[in-house]
């Protein structure tokens, strides 16, 4: 059928602007296309999806739509990653690459939104992308149950729009912003240990390297002497994701050259500059 039967179709579902999630599945089935490709042809129509009605005061359709054609690298898909995961799909990036190589263990139940009980011993990735096609179906995933390093890098970044720091080593953080600096790539770094953060961005020609200093032989932060409770990661995680949405969109003042310390246990934030 041609697109301009499928417009029709969609306008006459439509509520004003906005398209019922049952629109956008009746749609796929009778057109024998995926729900992305319905959802592409809706924004690009200025329908606007049902689900992002409560996004439209901030984000508009035409940015929306920036954001579905979008291609974001998320590398570590444990405490950090999993809230990474989870509102990106949610905040409608149309594709996300996730590269981690670990399973669930039980450690992980305190604080990773993607663990639970029955994920134990799964691999991190598979269980995220069953996530996702569970609460945003248009978004499309790309898992990589591997190790990120530099040698990989380039290819698990190729075509990404923009990548987010998910990772609990310093060493392998440096080898990831080094790939970023070479490819051009924006990327949103983030950390945490105990009650303290820090997010920062490495714009193209930036350097990260300044934050990205090993306490330890092994690469592994001071999260290995502070732990990790729950609320941490979910606070940096979402300072992260709004970062990364002012860079896909072209909005806002970035943490380029200056990184955000976070205090929770004081309540305190804090700016340096890295550059």
């Amino acid at each position: 059928m041609s697109a301009e039967v499928l417009r029709e179709f969609l306008a006459c579902r439509a509520e004003g602007d906005l398209l019922p999630w049952s629109a956008q599945c009746e749609a796929s089935e009778r057109f024998g296309r995926s729900v992305a490709e319905i959802e592409a042809a809706a924004l690009d129509w200025e329908l606007l999806p049902g689900r992002y009605r409560r996004n439209r005061e901030t984000v508009s359709v035409a940015d929306q739509l920036r954001l579905f054609h979008s291609r974001v690298g998320v590398i570590g898909c444990g405490g950090l990653g999993g809230y990474l995961i989870e509102q990106l799909a949610r905040l409608g990036v149309g594709t996300l690459v996730l590269v981690d190589p670990d399973v669930f263990e039980e450690h992980n139940l305190n604080r990773q939104l993607l663990s639970s009980p029955a994920h134990l011993g799964r691999a991190k990735v598979d269980v995220a992308r069953e996530r996702v096609a569970a609460i945003n179906p248009a978004v499309t995933v790309a898992p990589h149950r591997t190790a990120f390093s530099r040698d990989n890098g380039r290819e698990l970044l190729s075509g990404c729009s923009a990548v987010v720091d998910g990772l609990d080593d310093v060493l392998v953080r440096r080898e990831l912003a080094a790939v970023c600096r070479d490819l051009g790539v924006p990327l949103v770094h983030g950390a945490i240990a105990g009650w303290y953060g820090q997010v920062a961005v490495q714009l193209p020609g930036g350097d990260l390297s300044r934050l990205l200093r090993p306490t330890s032989s092994s690469g592994k932060g001071v999260e290995t002497k502070l732990g990790n409770p729950s609320f941490t990661p979910a606070v940096i995680a979402s300072l992260q994701t709004a970062e990364l949405a002012k860079i896909l969109l072209g909005r806002g003042k970035l943490l380029a050259d200056r990184a955000l310390f976070v205090n929770l246990l004081d309540m305190d934030f804090d700016e340096i500059r890295h550059g």
